[in-house]
């Protein structure tokens, strides 16, 4: 009988102590779940603080991605800020982006974009380096072709750089040079009666000049101010150009502050390209910065004007919303510039404050034969 009891009450407390076990490891990993749950929160308040102040101030972040060019993905990105001269806080900070992509199509692209602002802001340095893989489609050159909509699937391996070297000259005013790199290799077209009659493969080399005027308060995210810029780059035979052309870029954007927490962004931009233009040259509508919710290259031409004016509501703590209506030409000559065959874009995004205004953008936009979901860092323009 004793023998029993004494087993009985060894029983109880061996059962007491794997409960309590049992209850310690749960209420541990409650914990430890509770911990990484508030470390992760903690991670997204302090990144939006504003640390430009310090010497270096970056942040990471990941999420999905849809585009009828890429299909769906997976896009991490990273958003760094900085001063070169700590002590002058009138000045916005420099900023810098690293981002990759990968998707179920095959796409792969990694690459930087930075703006550097120096002391007195007496010169900026804007830099931007990409190389993608990118199973995509030609459809031809011009507006036709792409209507038409007869393509032929091919792979492109494409490395890209700009480089621009400003000095200011007046208040608010910068002169400069830009330098432009491209090497674009096109292989396995698989209708080879689409295919450009041309050389599939190209590597350009060249540079120009550029004028800038720029107020804007801060460049990732502007709420106020106006921007301008003209480009003209020259691609001579003799930097080893098979072809020569030139370009020129005009873009002009302005910010208006109008009810709380509320901002109108106009945004127009123009590519003229001249001369013996390669076909993977040319201007391309789509992307996601301008006429977004287009197929990248569906439509393409040597001549390009687009035109986007975005309205930008800060919801509530880090959420906002954002929508937008432009449209878009391309054409080979100016005598054919007309209203006839205007591409509409139409479009709304969510924004996450992923940073001190430094937004995560989340956009759908939609075109004349569908749409694109986008997911990036900063604002389109």
């Amino acid at each position: 009988m004793r023998k029993r009891s004494f087993l009985a009450w060894a029983g109880f407390f061996f059962l007491l102590i794997i409960r309590t076990g049992y209850s310690q490891n749960q209420k541990d990993s409650l914990q430890e779940k509770d911990s990484f749950f508030k470390q992760f929160i903690n991670y997204f308040e302090e990144a939006k603080k504003d640390k430009s102040y310090e010497k270096f101030d970056i942040s990471f972040i990941g999420g999905p991605s849809y585009s009828q060019d890429t299909k769906l993905g997976l896009g991490i990105l990273a958003s760094g800020l900085y001063r070169l001269d700590r002590e002058d806080l009138t000045l916005p900070p420099s900023d810098v982006s690293i981002f990759s992509n990968f998707t179920t199509s095959g796409f792969l692209s990694f690459g930087l974009e930075n703006h550097t602002i120096f002391p007195q802001d007496r010169y900026r340095i804007n830099l931007s380096l990409a190389f993608a893989y990118l199973p995509t489609k030609y459809y031809g050159i011009g507006y036709e072709a792409g209507k038409r909509g007869d393509y032929t699937p091919y792979a492109q391996y494409k490395t890209d750089f700009h480089g621009d070297f400003l000095k200011k000259i007046l208040n608010n005013t910068y002169a400069g040079i830009s330098l432009r790199l491209k090497n674009i290799n096109s292989k396995n077209f698989e209708i080879s009666e689409l295919k450009p009659d041309e050389r599939l493969d190209a590597f350009v080399l060249g540079g120009g000049l550029l004028l800038t005027y720029d107020n804007r308060d801060f460049i990732p995210n502007p709420s106020e101010g106006f921007y301008f810029k003209y480009e003209e780059n020259f691609y001579p035979s003799f930097l080893g150009n098979r072809k020569h052309f030139r370009e020129a870029f005009v873009t002009a954007r302005t910010y208006q502050a109008l009810w709380s927490d509320a901002t109108l962004a106009l945004d127009l931009n123009g590519i003229i390209k001249t001369g013996d233009v390669p076909w993977n040259m040319m201007s391309l509508v789509g992307g996601a910065y301008q006429m977004r919710g287009y197929f990248v290259g569906q439509y393409r031409d040597k001549k390009q004007i687009n035109f986007q004016a975005e309205l930008r509501q800060k919801i509530y703590n880090r959420h906002g919303m954002v929508a937008w209506v432009g449209g878009g030409k391309i054409f080979d000559k100016f005598k054919d510039l007309s209203a006839d065959h205007i591409l509409p874009n139409v479009g709304i995004g969510y924004r996450w404050g992923f940073k001190d205004r430094i937004n995560v953008r989340l956009d759908y936009g939609y075109g004349q034969e569908g749409g694109g979901v986008y997911f990036n860092i900063n604002e389109a323009f």
